[in-house]
């Protein structure tokens, strides 16, 4: 049994006999001065409740039934008020007074003692009651450390989530362009992330990752992942210089082996030319009145995998009114009560029914479609969404 414990509970014994606290000091004296029991006495419930606010550390209350003022049936109705798992009584009564020993242990009574008190039985149910109450204790701690966690979790998901975008429309003093993204965590917070800027004012930077691993350790990597990204591109260097820095750093500080697969690209709001890097994440979709299809790899790898790695640059054009989608597999993984996976096929005959919708709708719609085909099944990954429009008719 736990030593910090033993000293610091206190057992409380309430009873009128005057005779019985130097009786229980004699019998127990070797407990008592190796610290492992630590006695208060009161003469009836009255004082009892009055001692429990003197003495905090009592957990186990040995009561007699039958005192004035406050008898122990009704002071264990009054223990019962304070909801405390922490505290056990133990009632004490005579052999022949069942009908009150069963009355107090429907009340909350933990066990009971007959009289007159076999001091060895009494000795085996004190030490069982701590056993009782270390557990309770340790549950207790345990469960204010998880509520702490989920508080810190919670604080870490505003964090996350304040760290991305998600004003929209976030220029609204542009009409030549669109753009709408969010984010959705599978537990508190997630490894996936956007991110857009205006490098200069004819260049809009967009990103959108997925870090391996899910909980706190990704979560900071994203952070780190999305930091760097966006504090390199706003120098406005190439895509593929961008992602070269990137890896590298990411390389050296990398822990637990983590990465991260990144869609990185630069629009050029002169040309509507996209230059772009793709580091071993799902390929983008280039949306037109006319179809789908995808934007081609760029044969990158996930970045913090390879330091040193030279990544390629591709490029695309956005057509007037056509729209770049991006995601991550959080969409094509989701599955189904049957385990089926929601899958590419169901991705672009979503995407090709959405062809003339608004950025936001497609974004939005992409939820609501996923969430249905996964109904009542727990989302197992997080799942990430960013779609930009060139404004005018495809």
């Amino acid at each position: 049994m736990n030593n910090n414990f033993l000293s610091s509970l206190k057992i409380m014994v309430v009873d009128d006999e005057i005779d019985l606290e130097p009786l229980i000091r004699q019998k127990f004296r070797k407990q008592i001065r190796d610290g492992i029991y630590n006695f208060v006495f009161a003469l009836n419930g009255l004082e009892a409740l009055s001692k429990l606010i003197e003495y905090p550390e009592i957990g186990i209350i040995l009561s007699d039934i039958n005192m004035p003022e406050m008898d122990g049936l009704t002071l264990l109705m009054k223990l019962k008020e304070l909801k405390n798992p922490g505290l056990k009584t133990v009632v004490v009564s005579a052999y022949g007074d069942m009908d009150n020993i069963r009355t107090a242990m429907n009340r909350g009574a933990y066990d009971f003692i007959t009289k007159p008190v076999n001091f060895e039985d009494l000795e085996i149910t004190i030490n069982k009651t701590m056993e009782e109450i270390l557990l309770v204790r340790h549950s207790l701690e345990e469960h204010d450390q998880l509520v702490s966690i989920q508080q810190d979790l919670l604080t870490a998901r505003e964090i996350q989530q304040a760290i991305l975008p998600k004003v929209f429309p976030p220029f609204p003093h542009r009409k030549d362009f669109d753009i709408f993204a969010a984010m959705i965590a599978a537990k508190e917070v997630g490894g996936d992330f956007y991110d857009f800027f205006m490098i200069d004012n004819d260049h809009l930077g967009f990103v959108i990752g997925d870090v391996s691993g899910k909980g706190v350790p990704a979560a900071i990597f994203m952070a780190v992942s999305r930091t760097l990204i966006r504090a390199t591109g706003l120098k406005g260097i190439p895509v593929d210089e961008c992602m070269n820095y990137v890896n590298n750093l990411l390389c050296n500080e990398s822990v637990s082996s983590m990465f991260v697969t990144v869609f990185y690209g630069i629009l050029n709001t002169l040309t509507w030319e996209v230059d772009y890097v793709n580091a071993g994440h799902n390929p983008p979709y280039l949306i037109s009145s006319s179809g789908i299809r995808k934007v081609e790899m760029t044969d990158g790898i996930i970045l913090g995998c390879m330091e040193n790695f030279t990544y390629k640059s591709g490029k695309i054009k956005l057509g007037h009114g056509e729209r770049l989608f991006l995601y991550t597999d959080g969409v094509t993984e989701a599955f189904n009560k049957r385990e089926e996976a929601y899958g590419e096929e169901r991705l672009e005959t979503y995407l090709n029914s959405h062809l003339d919708h608004p950025v936001d709708d497609i974004v939005k719609n992409m939820f609501q479609e996923v969430n249905s085909f996964s109904a009542d099944v727990p989302q197992s990954d997080d799942i990430t969404l960013l779609t930009i429009r060139r404004a005018g008719m495809s």
